[in-house]
């Protein structure tokens, strides 16, 4: 890993944030981003102490903010002894340049920070593999003179010359390592595509979702399996398949990566395998946290970059609105005449609206207290069923037969899918 881009880890290591008000970015929006970066620099260990929020209409190209904030900015640090401060947007060479030369602290930008907790976070190797590559690849184009030489410069035949400058070597060892990063990577989705052929025709179902929405905690739930849950952004990394049995009916459960606002471009390139496992996916379980004031922002997030990245346009998905335990509003006084908004709306209300048009086609729940639990895994059985007797239709009999006879109904892991629709 690069040991130069994680953050130190100290006891209260503290930290400013700091936003910009743009024609395209209300300030309410850039609170609402600021507190997601808020949780970020939590996750990663920083304890944020303040915040500050400039009105432009595009980003100084030299410092990001104006110069009368960034003595602001300065100012606040020097009181407060803050050790660093985090940018909301990505930030170039020269900008970080000329902020660490006024402030005199550690600069880093929401691209960086989330690098930092998924280097943090990765545990298996391709997991931190996939990680290396993305924080080189952020890297490459923002290489200054203050890295040391890696290893030596190639001598030899044909390689004389003026020499290199350090700037040049270090591009060019960096360069390397992404080729050597790319084909281990080519190697792994290989294997992982294998794994996936060796599943056989079982129906293939993944969770997908924002960032800390409670996928991981339904994976559990599901397959009684043990896989990480936390209340911190990015808590899973690695993709985690389980087989799961719901009444008569096995099929193969995923946990993917979670998505969020601004995702950089070079993690989604470097998550291939995790985005593998969603393109190849026959149904999409889309987890949303219902409790979030912003949900339909971040459905919206995750509905385009699956469209984007994953070319999922046309699969069959599920809503599952997790957190209706912790799902809370403000109801409007009778003499209050200002239009509602969505801190006005009861659950009640909101099922009525949008949520309304999607009928059978998602489900309210609480993962955490086992709320409405059942009715998750009866949706799951009807639309994997459905899955799984166009791909058998003799089994469409059995399924009818299973349901008619007096059986014990006990689910069972040792339930095998045929390999073919022959009743054989």
């Amino acid at each position: 890993m690069i040991e130069d881009n994680i953050i130190s880890r100290e006891a209260n290591e503290t930290a400013v944030l700091v936003g910009l008000v743009t024609p395209t970015q209300s300030e309410t929006k850039i609170n609402e981003y600021l507190d997601e970066l808020e949780f970020l620099a939590e996750t990663a260990g920083a304890e944020p102490v303040g915040r500050f929020i400039q009105k432009l209409d595009y980003p100084n190209p030299r410092t990001y903010v104006g110069k009368g904030k960034l003595e602001e900015i300065r100012a606040y640090v020097e009181e407060h002894d803050t050790g660093m401060v985090i940018f909301d947007d990505d930030l170039s060479t020269k900008q970080v340049s000329n902020i660490e030369r006024e402030l005199k602290v550690k600069i880093l930008d929401r691209t960086s920070l989330i690098l930092d907790i998924f280097a943090n976070r990765a545990q298996t190797a391709t997991a931190r593999t996939q990680v290396e590559l993305a924080q080189y690849q952020y890297l490459l184009p923002r290489l200054t003179r203050m890295w040391t030489h890696l290893e030596r410069q190639r001598g030899g035949i044909g390689m004389r010359g003026p020499g290199e400058t350090q700037i040049e070597t270090d591009r060019r060892i960096i360069l390397d390592k992404i080729a050597r990063l790319k084909e281990e990577l080519r190697h792994i989705d290989s294997q992982k595509s294998i794994q996936r052929k060796n599943r056989g025709k079982l129906t293939r179902v993944a969770l997908v979702g924002y960032t800390n929405v409670g996928k991981s905690t339904i994976m559990n739930l599901l397959s009684k399996s043990d896989v990480f849950a936390e209340n911190k952004l990015f808590a899973t990394l690695d993709t985690t398949v389980r087989k799961v049995v719901i009444d008569n009916l096995p099929f193969l459960l995923t946990d993917t990566v979670g998505f969020i606002r601004k995702l950089p471009t070079h993690l989604v390139d470097s998550f291939k395998s995790t985005l593998d496992e969603v393109r190849e996916a026959d149904l999409l379980v889309h987890v949303v946290d219902i409790s979030h004031p912003q949900f339909e922002e971040q459905i919206e997030v995750v509905n385009r970059t699956l469209h984007e990245v994953c070319g999922t346009h046309d699969k069959p998905m599920i809503l599952v609105f997790n957190k209706i335990d912790a799902f809370s509003y403000t109801p409007k006084d009778a003499d209050d005449l200002t239009p509602k908004t969505r801190e006005n709306y009861s659950l009640e209300e909101l099922k009525a609206t949008w949520m309304g048009k999607i009928g059978p086609n998602c489900v309210f729940i609480s993962a955490k207290k086992k709320i409405n639990i059942d009715a998750l895994k009866q949706l799951l059985y009807d639309k994997a069923r459905e899955i799984h007797c166009e791909r058998f239709p003799y089994n469409d009999f059995l399924f009818q037969k299973y349901e008619t006879d007096d059986f014990d109904q006990t689910p069972t892991d040792n339930i095998e899918t045929p390999s073919s629709g022959d009743p054989d």
